[in-house]
């Protein structure tokens, strides 16, 4: 197995990655109340999509940035035809 196929990232529909990081924010005590949003973006060198946190409060901003990033290295948004 080469390593692109090894790191390759998972498509995943909108609706998909909206549901994986509102459960893992709600996993995490400090991230309960966190809300968000997926942006679509241009595709780039890492991803096509980001988040947009709202209303994280000060103690939680790290973690919930961290959640973020890790779910973001892994799935990438499928754009419908």
């Amino acid at each position: 197995m080469d390593s692109e196929t090894l790191f390759a990232k998972i498509p995943a529909t909108i609706d998909e990655i909206r549901a994986r990081v509102a459960y893992a924010l709600e996993r995490h005590p400090l991230c309960r109340n966190v809300e968000f949003d997926i942006v679509s973006m241009p595709r780039t060198s890492k991803s096509n999509w980001t988040i947009s946190l709202r209303s994280v409060a000060p103690d939680a901003l790290w973690e919930a940035s961290d959640i973020v990033a890790d779910i973001q290295e892994a799935y990438d948004l499928l754009i419908a035809a």
